[in-house]
Formats: structure tokens, C-alpha cells, sequence
């Protein structure tokens, strides 16, 4: 079909799609429509809308996959963290007065959950549960079982790309070419990240004494803020679905996925190949959505324990001959 394989239509979804966002993070023109159904903002009207397309992505995913256990069980649990966490709860908060919190991100993603003037407008509770999480908590599950337990069980962006992006999984680019850039550009944003929460930091600490280095660490914030918050993560990474797949964000920009798979490197799991099986069929590479040439590892008889694999399992799941296994032991 053209709308999957970058045809006419792909190109057209791909601009609606980008005209959505930009209305969306740089005008105030859904205002009223929030209004008009009862939200505060067009940030909420956003949540809705992102919250009801992953549900209807998943229905669309399960009814293509749902006869694995894992995808079916994957799924349920990343769209209702979804509809829970990032929605229902944050939205629970801001009418009770209390300022929202999104419990399914965590710094580096939501990189102003570490900027002091931010995270300590909430509770100590807030505060203790975003730090201890990103710094301890996270690490230990990603060596333990992999960065699938976030990037594939947890995370919003995640989440959308697996149920609305699933049709566009198999644009995405397994050359050893853009897997060479894929390794430079999501570590540079990794080093953004890290960069601006420690200018940010100095900034919060001594900026009072500083005039010139505090207009500079502003500046600094609010470029970080628009390329990778609003531009790479939103408009750009949702807009590309139908033109180079549905992980773009995750694969080359995130810097979550990142730093996961910094700990995914060191820990225990990996996709376990059965030696002399492949039948080289290529499925597994089709579904990738990472961009993993799965079918290369299979054929050397190599596990596969690339970091950016985001343990999403299709691969397995669709191995004519069972190949394929994940493990964390």
C-alpha cells in the first residue's frame, strides 16, 4: 500500500501530520477547542489525543499481533501507563491545584525533571521518586533486564511508535551507513542532555553572580528545550513515521535510550540465536524497527546485543522456526 511504502499518500500523512505539530507547539489556535470540550489547554487536548491514538494503534497492533502472549501483554501495559500516568493522574493533579507530574518520565527525557527551579516546586516525595528513579532505579532494571523494560513497557514516545507507528516499522534503515550515524547523533543528544542540566545547575547555583553566564545558561535551556524537546522529540519524530519508520526519535535523537543503553551493554540481556537454524527469510530485519539487521547476527550464529535494541520482541515473534529468544540470564 502507497501510505507504507512511501508513496504519494506517505508524503501527504507525513505533512498533515507535521502541520498538526507545528499548530500544536507553536501557535494557541486549539486553545479554544480545549476550551470548547472542557481541558484547560491545548497541552491536555494533545494528552487526549495522543493517549486515544495509542489506544486505537493498539487495537490495530493486537488484531495484526495479538496472538503472542508477549506483544499482547506488552501492549496493554504501555498504553495504560499511558492513559494512567501521563494522563489521567497528571490531569487528577492540575484539578485538585496541585501542578501535574508525568510518572512515566524521567531525566534525561524529560530533561526539566533535574532543573532545580522545576523539580523543587513539588513534594519531597516528587522530587526523591524523579531522582532516585533516573540515578538508581532505572539503571538497575536496564542492566537487569534489558532498556526494553522503558523503552518498550514504560514510555510514551515508545508507545506510540509501537502501536500508531507499527504499519511505517519496516522503513526503518538497516544500513551500516545510517547505524554509524545512529551511534554518533543519540549519543551528541545524550551530551546536550548532560550539558544542559549541568549549565543549568551552575546557572541556579552562582547565576545571581553572573549576569552574563546566566542570560547565556537561559539561551542554552531554551535551545535545548526547542530542537530536542519540541522539534526532534514532537514534530519532526512523529511526522517521519510514514517516511523513515516509526522509532526515529528513539533510534537516533533520545537520550533515554541512550544512556539505557549504556546499562543494556553491561547487563544480561540479549537475543539468543540457535546456531545453524536461520533460514535466512529476512522476517526479523523487516520488523525491526530499530534499524537492526537481525537476520546478519542469526545467519553468523551471533546473539544479538546491539544498545539500541528495544527488546519489543517482533523479531522472535515472527521467526518461522524459533531462532530467536530473549533472556536476561
Amino acid at each position: 500500500k502507497a501510505w507504507r511504502r512511501r508513496g504519494v499518500s506517505a508524503w501527504v500523512l507525513s505533512v498533515v501530520i507535521l502541520g498538526y505539530y507545528l499548530v500544536t507547539y507553536f501557535t494557541d489556535w486549539l486553545n479554544p477547542v480545549a476550551a470548547f470540550i472542557g481541558l484547560q489547554n491545548k497541552w491536555w487536548l494533545y494528552g487526549a489525543l495522543y493517549s486515544f491514538t495509542m489506544f486505537c494503534g493498539g487495537f490495530y497492533f493486537l488484531k495484526q499481533h495479538g496472538n503472542n502472549r508477549y506483544q499482547r501483554v506488552r501492549t496493554t501495559v504501555v498504553i495504560t501507563v499511558q492513559i494512567l500516568l501521563a494522563f489521567c493522574l497528571p490531569f487528577t493533579m492540575s484539578l485538585f491545584g496541585t501542578r501535574e507530574f508525568y510518572f512515566s518520565y524521567l531525566w534525561p527525557l524529560k530533561i526539566e525533571y533535574f532543573y532545580p527551579n522545576t523539580i523543587l516546586e513539588y513534594p519531597v516525595w516528587i522530587v526523591v521518586y524523579s531522582f532516585v528513579g533516573s540515578l538508581i532505579i532505572f539503571p538497575t532494571l536496564a542492566i537487569l533486564y534489558g532498556k526494553r523494560f522503558y523503552c518498550s513497557w514504560i514510555c510514551g514516545c515508545g508507545g506510540l511508535a509501537e502501536t500508531a507507528g507499527d504499519p511505517w516499522r519496516h522503513l526503518s534503515d538497516k544500513s551500516t551507513k545510517v547505524w554509524k550515524f545512529e551511534k554518533v547523533s543519540v549519543h551528541f543528544v545524550l551530551f546536550l542532555a548532560l550539558a544542559t542540566t549541568a549549565v543549568v545547575f551552575i546557572n541556579w547555583s552562582f547565576g545571581s553572580n553572573y549576569p552574563t553566564f546566566s542570560r547565556i545558561a537561559f539561551r542554552i535551556q531554551e535551545f535545548y528545550g526547542l530542537i530536542v524537546g519540541a522539534l526532534l522529540s514532537g514534530v519532526f519524530a512523529v511526522a517521519l513515521y510514514p517516511l523513515f519508520g516509526s522509532r526515529v526519535w528513539c533510534r537516533f535523537f533520545c537520550p533515554m535510550a541512550a544512556l539505557l543503553g549504556w546499562f543494556q551493554k553491561v547487563g544480561r540481556f540479549r537475543i539468543r540465536v540457535k546456531s545453524d537454524m536461520c533460514i535466512s527469510c529476512g522476517n526479523c530485519s523487516a520488523y525491526c524497527e530499530m534499524g537492526i539487521d537481525v537476520r546478519a547476527y542469526a545467519q553468523n550464529n551471533q546473539d544479538v546485543n546491539r544498545v539500541s535494541c528495544v527488546g519489543c520482541g517482533m523479531c522472535t515473534h515472527v521467526c518461522p522456526r524459533g531462532v530467536l529468544k530473549m533472556e536476561s540470564t
